[in-house]
């Protein structure tokens, strides 16, 4: 004799999972010189009353920092802590990159000043970690604390929505070619993708591949310099 089974079986529904969307609020800020990235970095992060006093006192804000149409990360921590955001200096050289200051042209005396800010940075309060930062550290620290300023070989960062640096990375993978250094600022995630913007760009949100992203910030005279700021802009 058989019998059957009237049980009700219950079947779990699967709902997919929305893929994960993070973006600090900045206002995007478009270089105006060839070397000024880094600094168009740190207005985006300020208050409107703090980017209005930077633009109108420019030229003296820069001869106050000691620096003029060039900037290393270190100038930027200053810059940062200047207006009261905080932060936290990552790099896996802490002093002067001797292969940057050959390529870029740098004098003695502008290698001297950088050191001497690097040596004067704790005494300030500015935290430099001698380090390598991961990319998953990176990503998490975008993705619940607050953006980060990143130096990448420029033409190795391509941009998947509007194809910035497309032809030249083509070109730089066929052929090679000099270190480019410039900072970005990563401002969140997008699903499988990390946002960010490119102070070279009109304003606009780029967005790229962490794969991409690492190749970029890793390239020999970057030093792997990232900047945490520790800030949330996402609300």
């Amino acid at each position: 004799m058989s019998t059957r089974d009237n049980s009700k079986q219950t079947y779990k529904t699967i709902v997919p999972t929305k893929p994960k969307y993070i973006e600090h609020k900045v206002h995007h800020y478009q270089q105006c010189f060839n070397w000024d990235c880094g600094i168009a970095c740190v207005m985006m992060l300020l208050s409107l009353e703090q980017r209005d006093y930077l633009k109108k006192h420019f030229t003296k804000i820069c001869h106050d920092e000691g620096f003029l149409q060039s900037t290393w990360t270190i100038d930027l921590c200053f810059l940062l802590k200047r207006f009261g955001i905080e932060h936290c200096m990552y790099t896996i050289i802490k002093g002067v990159n001797s292969r940057r200051a050959i390529n870029d042209g740098i004098n003695y005396q502008a290698c001297k000043r950088v050191q001497i800010r690097i040596s004067n940075a704790e005494e300030v309060g500015i935290s430099i970690k001698e380090k390598e930062l991961r990319m998953e550290e990176l990503l998490s620290h975008v993705e619940c604390n607050g953006p980060a300023i990143v130096l990448v070989d420029s033409p190795l960062l391509i941009c998947d929505l509007c194809k910035h640096n497309k032809m030249k990375a083509e070109f730089r993978r066929a052929f090679g070619g000099r270190y480019k250094g410039h900072y970005v600022l990563i401002v969140g995630r997008s699903g499988n993708k990390v946002l960010y913007r490119d102070p070279a760009l009109s304003a606009r949100l780029c967005a790229t591949s962490p794969a991409r992203l690492h190749a970029a910030r890793r390239a020999p005279g970057t030093d792997f310099d990232v900047i945490l700021i520790n800030r949330d802009y996402s609300t």
